[in-house]
């Protein structure tokens, strides 16, 4: 897979990112260690997760998915051939935003789960109202300084609270974020386009959309409240369980007929045919579904077949 220039961070990576988030969670060790190779062994190279994966499970504190991938880049050997992104900022037991002494914790937290002594993109999980921008742009520019992060990013902020922290950066000359990671898929678009979709591209910034395939739904396999029973995306799901998801499903459908696709793969490439976007993030819990993920970065749709989409989409 041909590399891109993930925005002015200085990192570049294929066309896809792999999503950490299932990893200790609805991917055991093994299953997680199979992805993870398929992944590397398809021309993948950055994998994307967070410390607060999958603290939501019962019984989990956090920090598992990090710990799964610290175990795997041990057993292979692989630091040098891939990059790792996490994050901070999200709830985890009592520990939340983004003050200088919660970053500087949580770093270290992290590259122990990981074992290693540096992170490749570090993100802002969310905003912090909170926490004064001054201070937390203060301690990111620390870790950059200290060789602990190479590059920063910001996740789930919205247009204003990330041109005010890209400014004070500029301003103060410290590190500032290179790229965003925001919410967008054919059912989830107004989060990202319009205002953050432009302050991207004006500053330069690489996009990561995370919930390609809006918790799965995309892929076609939820039709239905009977489809849900059991299971551990029902929530996240049942909210497109409507016309204009359905229109959007049967979109799906034909393009990938046409282009000898499956749902899943369209529904990528249609997110990375979009302007801005670097690459998505997608999760697997097993090589089959990697093989199916990396189909998708050498799916090219058509221009018609990106307006069949584009308009099933829109609307209610």
């Amino acid at each position: 897979m041909n590399e891109r220039t993930l925005g002015t961070s200085g990192l570049s990576t294929p066309p896809l990112v792999l999503g950490g988030n299932v990893f200790g969670w609805t991917a055991d060790r093994a299953a997680s260690f199979a992805v993870l190779d398929a992944f590397v062994a398809g021309g993948g190279r950055m994998i994307d997760t967070a410390e607060s994966y999958s603290a939501w499970v019962p019984g989990h504190r956090g920090g598992e998915s990090e710990a799964v991938i610290g175990e795997w880049l041990k057993a292979r050997g692989r630091r040098d051939g891939v990059l790792i992104a996490t994050k901070v900022g999200w709830e985890i037991g009592n520990a939340r935003g983004l003050s200088r002494a919660r970053i500087a914790e949580a770093i270290e937290g992290s590259l122990r789960r990981l074992g290693t002594d540096y992170i490749d993109l570090y993100f802002a999980h969310k905003d912090d109202p909170d926490t004064p921008l001054e201070e937390t742009l203060d301690a990111f520019d620390r870790l950059v300084r200290a060789g602990k992060v190479r590059a920063l990013g910001a996740s789930n902020f919205d247009a204003p609270r990330l041109a005010h922290a890209l400014d004070l950066s500029s301003q103060r000359q410290w590190t500032g974020y290179t790229v965003v990671q925001p919410l967008y898929n054919l059912m989830e678009r107004a989060a990202f386009e319009g205002p953050l979709a432009d302050i991207c591209r004006v500053r330069n910034l690489g996009v990561l959309p995370y919930f390609g395939l809006a918790s799965g739904f995309l892929t076609g396999k939820y039709r239905s409240d009977a489809d849900l029973q059991g299971r551990t995306r029902a929530g996240a799901v049942k909210p497109y369980l409507n016309a204009r998801g359905f229109r959007v499903l049967d979109a799906l459908e034909r393009v990938a007929r046409e282009a000898g696709a499956t749902m899943a793969q369209v529904a990528l490439a249609w997110v990375a045919a979009q302007p801005g976007v670097t690459a998505p993030i997608a999760s697997a819990t097993s090589a089959a579904q990697v093989e199916e993920l990396l189909g998708a970065m050498r799916l090219e749709l058509t221009p018609a077949q990106l307006e069949t989409l584009d308009l099933a989409s829109r609307g209610a």
